[in-house]
């Protein structure tokens, strides 16, 4: 049986106490994403900015402005709030379905900045199941990482997802020249991704593992450095159109998990 403070500890590991830092965090992060989506989607709509470009600007957006402000606002956090997030993450996307964003300007908007011509009507099915995947990959190798004290590790294939895969579409649609056809999940559409494209989750891959140098032991670095941008590049380019994130954080933590283990 746990004694009163075991029990007040047990629930702060589960839900972190309502750290103040937490709940500020997220609110910001939530209005600077409200606030870039909905800026993106007039540039869209107002002014002819292709989607492949602003759905990346809020891609980057989703996954820097949390690291800054994690950085900026330290606060004390737990798998169980991670779950709450990974929860709501997917939850969200309810507000952009038809019947909502039809009836909300203001999302429409949002939603706009976002669902390239191409994906429709498969725009929110995939978004919807790429996060899903996303998390449910994240969430087992985090605690995986944890318990063979691996954490710096963690971030490196998120890392290589939001940089790297970030840039692949714009290089790609502005200096892409060599395509190559790439699958897509519940359609017989065909997609294409470009050599340019892929070349920039290459270089990215082999910078961010450079930049984590003083992690690894000489061995594994040499191991990091030779697969880690091959084998990412690689799975990027076979993963089904839109549908990236998971099997990216899959390829990336088996990698390092295999070369942690070296």
């Amino acid at each position: 049986m746990l004694d009163t403070a075991g029990k007040k500890k047990a629930r702060s590991l589960m839900i972190g106490n309502y750290d103040p830092g937490y709940l500020l965090t997220q609110s910001v992060n939530i209005l600077v994403l409200i606030g870039s989506q909905y800026f993106n989607g007039l540039l869209v709509i107002h002014k002819n900015v292709r989607v492949n470009y602003t759905r990346k600007i809020n891609h980057f957006m989703l996954f820097f402005v949390p690291i800054l402000l994690n950085r900026g606002y330290a606060h004390y956090e737990t798998y169980g709030l991670f779950i709450i997030g990974a929860f709501l993450a997917v939850a969200k996307f309810i507000f952009y379905t038809g019947p909502v964003r039809n009836r909300v300007p203001f999302i429409n908007v949002m939603f706009t900045s976002f669902d390239r011509p191409e994906d429709r009507p498969h725009t929110l099915l995939w978004l919807v199941t790429q996060t899903a995947a996303g998390y449910m990959v994240l969430i087992p190798m985090s605690i995986l990482f944890a318990a063979h004290d691996l954490l710096e590790f963690v971030l490196i294939p998120i890392l290589i997802y939001g940089i790297g895969d970030g840039l692949a579409e714009p290089v790609g649609v502005r200096f892409g020249r060599h395509r190559y056809r790439t699958p897509a999940l519940f359609t017989g559409k065909e997609y294409y991704r470009t050599l340019e494209g892929s070349a920039a989750v290459f270089f990215t891959s082999l910078a961010i593992i450079a930049a984590y140098y003083n992690y690894f032991t000489p061995q594994q670095f040499l191991a990091a450095i030779i697969a880690v941008p091959v084998i990412m590049t690689l799975v990027e380019a076979l993963s089904p159109h839109t549908w990236d994130a998971p099997t990216l954080f899959l390829a990336g933590y088996i990698t390092l998990y295999s070369i942690a283990m070296i």
